[in-house]
């Protein structure tokens, strides 16, 4: 069977959805990033962020690290490099659509 030829073939699921897309759009840009600050930069509450960076988590896609500042418990996120080409493919098929 031949291979899809519109673009829209090569979009990732998960990535499609507007907050996913947001995580990974922020972390693509950074080696790592606290949870607050992803919470505050994509308005959104801790649980919504915690549900979507567990869904990117069990796709591969980012790494959710645990630690203390002191002693104050943080998590940071950060993309895989799975994740990284899944937004790199995804950006690309876009780009394809859209020109």
């Amino acid at each position: 069977m031949a291979e899809p030829a519109h673009p829209r073939h090569h979009l990732d699921p998960l990535l499609q959805r507007p907050v996913p897309f947001s995580i990974a759009a922020l972390l693509a840009a950074a080696d790592e990033a606290e949870f607050a600050f992803v919470r505050d930069s994509i308005e959104l509450t801790d649980s919504a962020l915690s549900k979507q960076a567990a869904a990117l988590e069990a796709a591969g896609y980012v790494a959710i690290r645990k630690g203390f500042v002191g002693k104050f418990p943080r998590t940071w996120l950060s993309m895989t490099p799975q994740g990284r080409a899944a937004f790199a493919a995804h950006l690309d098929a876009l780009r394809r659509i859209a020109g």
